[in-house]
């Protein structure tokens, strides 16, 4: 591919993602009007436990192409953190027609571990809970509970049903237009006291989303401002969009919204001028932080089974994208639980001149991007980071379209390295300063330095 036919091919990337990905046209580019409140959110009826017939559908993580699903590498699973999953089935009215859906809910065994917060998404299109998964480490380290409400009619039907179809045979979600519903039901039922949340002592409840069920979270917006609970206050204290670009800046609203953007939306939305950004805000009304994170492309690659064996044509990104990912979400969580202003952080930048690098973006002299969330990858590299990946021709699979959500890397000569850091030592210390810095200046979490710390261990020259 020549550098004169890659912006026209970044938008159709943009437009690619948004629509298949997304729920359509509105959700992903659009900023949606603020609303007067309207209603009140209804409570769902509750069903569960749920322990059978049969086998649970895990909703974790699996193999995109094949179905398999993975397995958590060592101590990063729930028994590692003590944590249950406890199933649930939900039911009510949503956009006029009766609906009933699962819900699963995550938390500590041990109650005096539970945080008080909860932090909910959507089942994702491909039928997986992808934040809780790439965040998974970070949030059972921090005791919160999470609940994953299937509110998509496609993934209940194609992936949940489909698993179990004894265990699954009163679910059903009759229109796609009753999601936003479903969310705002279940999510006044987080803060109710009552069901599943009886026992466990809620104080604060966050929604997120990453892709598709970022695009949930922003068609959602609307239906936040209009919908309240009793008392008039919000049904979720704050919003967290991951791997998100768009035409337009995602709606304002009356509660923080942490909105994190990986390299492979600044890359695709770079011709239409990154029309999602705007600038952070700290008032009521707009409690708005953008994070654009340098290296970081839209698919975590390292625990996602889609990409073992690497079915691309370059090397696949090693940058631990639930790392960075839990640090936006921890930057959120203390912003609503207490009340801790998160950092400003830079934008990534574009140049727009892909002459001399084929890229849109301004780039250091190792070759990765300037601006940005820094991460020790980019900041103390071993390779050149960029997006989006390419596919190998794989017949009777969709490898284009995760190749092209996916990373790569180009790792650095030997005798690059040499010149960089001398010997393997010194660049482990390197990075070993940059990463603690990171963590006081608030861009790392500690519970991923031993991570990057490994990952240095590895680098041989």
């Amino acid at each position: 591919m020549t550098p004169t036919n890659r912006l026209p091919r970044k938008t159709a990337i943009a437009a690619f993602i948004g629509f298949v990905l997304g729920v359509g046209p509105l959700v992903v580019g659009s900023a949606a009007p603020q609303v007067p409140v309207v209603k009140q959110a209804q409570l769902p009826m509750v069903t569960g436990p749920v322990t059978g017939p049969g086998a649970m559908f895990p909703a974790f993580s699996q193999n995109s192409m094949t179905g398999e699903q993975a397995v958590a590498p060592p101590g990063t699973g729930l028994s590692d953190f003590g944590y249950e999953t406890t199933e649930y089935f939900v039911s009510g009215t949503a956009a006029g027609k009766p609906y009933t859906t699962r819900i699963l809910v995550r938390n500590p065994k041990d109650m005096k571990k539970f945080s008080g917060v909860v932090v909910s998404e959507s089942m994702h299109a491909s039928g997986i809970a992808w934040m809780f998964f790439d965040t998974r480490v970070y949030m059972m380290n921090a005791g919160h509970a999470h609940v994953e409400i299937a509110a998509q009619k496609a993934p209940l039907e194609n992936s949940v049903i489909k698993f179990n179809q004894e265990r699954y045979k009163s679910l059903s979600i009759p229109d796609a237009a009753q999601i936003n519903e479903i969310i705002a039901q279940v999510g006044a039922l987080i803060k109710s006291k009552t069901g599943p949340f009886a026992a466990l002592p809620v104080r604060k409840s966050i929604l997120m989303g990453t892709s598709n069920t970022s695009a949930v979270l922003r068609a959602y917006l609307p239906t936040h401002m209009a919908t309240r609970l009793a008392d008039g206050g919000p049904i979720f204290d704050g919003f967290y969009a991951t791997s998100t670009g768009g035409a337009n800046p995602i709606q304002k609203v009356d509660v923080p919204l942490v909105h994190l953007a990986t390299l492979t939306e600044v890359n695709a939305e770079a011709a239409r001028g990154n029309g999602y950004r705007r600038p952070d805000g700290d008032e009521p009304g707009n409690q708005y932080r953008l994070y654009e994170v340098a290296g970081m492309p839209h698919n975590e690659s390292r625990d996602n089974p889609t990409y073992i064996p690497n079915p691309c044509e370059k090397p696949i990104s090693q940058v631990p994208v639930g790392a960075l990912m839990s640090m936006g979400l921890r930057h959120l969580v203390d912003w609503v639980n207490k009340g801790t202003v998160p950092p400003h952080a830079e934008r990534v930048v574009v140049d727009g001149d892909t002459a001399n690098d084929g890229s849109v973006f301004a780039l250091d002299a190792n070759g990765n991007v300037k601006g940005g969330v820094r991460n020790v990858y980019v900041d103390v590299p071993m390779a050149k980071y960029g997006v989006p990946n390419v596919a190998q021709p794989k017949p009777g699979t969709r490898v284009d379209f995760y190749c092209n959500i996916a990373g790569w890397q180009e790792p650095f000569p030997a005798d690059k390295l040499k010149s960089l850091y001398k010997e393997p030592k010194a660049y482990q210390k390197k990075v070993e300063e940059r990463v603690k810095q990171l963590v006081r200046e608030g861009w790392y979490l500690s519970e991923y330095v031993k991570e990057a710390q490994s990952d240095a261990a590895k680098v041989m020259f």
